[in-house]
């Protein structure tokens, strides 16, 4: 894996923000060259960093954006970085489909390669965070990971999952008759756009021109999110059906999550106070399959990105956040096998 250039360069989010661009050659999907865009974090605060280095992965309709989720991280004493995939976000490129595989395990060559550079910048640990689609992405890598150098060898010591997306949302006949005719048709008819699923009721209550109090770029994050191929949702579904087999990640997991589920095709105050985006009770349902130590905390008036909510709940994932990270340190201290 080669980087178009070794140096960083300013962010879009301004003063202590850089990003770095990723070569990942030419898209085994027919897009032209695919890029990865790794962002970092440099405070001018003159502290050093004690803790972990922090590794964030976005989800789908989505980029890194949320400043307030790194300088929490900088103040603990955590490096942070945060990834934005192929095809997405800064890595976006003319003639390229925003978000489209056809095979999650294409995004290992960025996030090996985000690894690496995490780890030689920095020496620290690592620790994994990720958000919805990444939650599933990230699972499904690091048991890959695990079977082939082994997690612990890697310097990854614990994943932090925000909402992830573990199963497909709906009415069961989603699950039961619609995933052959998913991969049936997503075979053949790739490109093909899944009707309906333009909805724009969790954007609008998220970003400040409509309900929300959230800023960020709407041609990256756009309101109604992109459109659904059935190529990139056989991806997902083969990517469910592996973790619903159980994985072994190798390392402990905090998952948060919105304690209710709210679906709405339209905005109303109930979707800022519950997940208008995932069914929780499937990522309740499927948490133990990740393996390894997991602790699952439903947080009260959370929207679906627990870190993009109101200021009660984000207050309270901050905290369980910061209590299973206390809690993760003295696990570390007292598994040295976990550093072997």
């Amino acid at each position: 894996m080669s980087d178009i250039t070794r140096d960083w360069h300013p962010d879009v989010l301004g003063a202590g923000y850089e990003h770095r661009t990723i070569a990942l050659g030419p898209d085994p999907d027919g897009e032209g060259e695919a890029v990865a865009t790794l962002v970092r974090y440099t405070p001018d605060t003159g502290a050093a960093a004690t803790e972990a280095t922090v590794l964030y992965l976005h989800g789908f309709t989505d980029y890194f954006f949320q400043q307030h989720l790194a300088e929490h991280f900088a103040q603990r004493g955590h490096r942070f970085y945060a990834l934005d995939l192929r095809k997405c976000g800064r890595s976006l490129r003319d003639g390229q489909t925003p978000h489209y595989v056809t095979d999650l395990a294409l995004y290992d060559a960025e996030l090996n390669e985000a690894l690496r550079i995490v780890k030689e910048e920095t020496g620290a640990p690592v620790l994994l965070v990720a958000h919805s689609t990444g939650g599933l992405i990230m699972p499904l890598w690091l048991d890959r990971l695990n079977k082939s150098a082994g997690v612990a060898a890697s310097g990854i010591i614990g994943l932090v999952l925000n909402s992830p997306w573990f199963d497909l949302q709906g009415p069961s006949y989603y699950r039961t008759v619609g995933t052959p005719v998913i991969n049936a048709v997503g075979r053949f008819r790739a490109m093909f756009e899944l009707p309906g699923a333009k909805v724009s009721t969790y954007g609008d209550s998220l970003h400040q021109t409509v309900a929300g109090e959230w800023d960020y770029n709407l041609d990256w994050k756009p309101l109604a999110g992109f459109p659904v191929r059935l190529g990139w949702l056989r991806a997902i579904r083969a990517g469910h059906a592996q973790l619903q087999r159980g994985l072994d990640i190798g390392v402990p997991s905090l998952i948060l999550r919105s304690r209710l589920t709210k679906f709405a095709r339209k905005y109303g105050p109930a979707a800022d106070v519950a997940d208008v985006v995932l069914d929780v009770r499937q990522i309740q349902r499927w948490a133990g399959c990740l393996g390894d130590r997991t602790n699952i905390v439903p947080v009260d008036g959370a929207r679906h990105d627990v870190f993009l909510s109101a200021a009660k709940p984000l207050a309270q994932a901050f905290t369980e956040l910061d209590n299973w990270l206390d809690w993760l340190t003295e696990y570390q201290a007292k598994t040295p096998a976990a550093d072997a």
